[in-house]
């Protein structure tokens, strides 16, 4: 299983080619693509149009989706943003973390682009799918 971010989606959705959709082109016909809550609503918040979201919506609900921040990856993510500022890091988005530390603590690599992750890849373990 693959969890992919919001920044790839995008892409995708927009018909950007670069090394990061074509990996998910690559990944969707084996079926080991999975999505987090909050992943899903990052993605279907930003289509102006209801036809796109109609069809993001209908693309996305094939996959398996993940409730990223309980309790325990909530206190993690608090954590995991601590220690990183601690190193003069600090990552923009509350969002990057929740979803970074998740898949740390279960082992998922990530496929992203944006660069809030890297952090979390040199640092603390965070899995890049590319």
């Amino acid at each position: 299983m693959i969890m992919v971010d919001t920044s790839v989606w995008i892409d995708y959705f927009n018909g950007n080619d670069n090394p990061y959709t074509q990996k998910l082109d690559e990944i969707l016909v084996l079926d080991i693509v999975v999505i987090g809550d909050i992943i899903l609503t990052e993605i279907l918040q930003g289509f102006r149009r209801d036809e796109d979201f109609k069809h993001a919506k209908a693309v996305l609900a094939a996959l398996d989706c993940f409730e990223l921040c309980g309790r325990e990856n909530a206190i993690k993510s608090a954590e995991n943003f601590r220690s990183l500022r601690k190193m003069g890091i600090t990552v923009r988005k509350t969002t990057d973390i929740i979803i970074g530390t998740f898949c740390i603590i279960n082992n998922l690599p990530l496929l992203f682009a944006d660069h809030d992750f890297t952090p979390l890849k040199e640092h603390l373990g965070l899995k890049s799918a590319l």
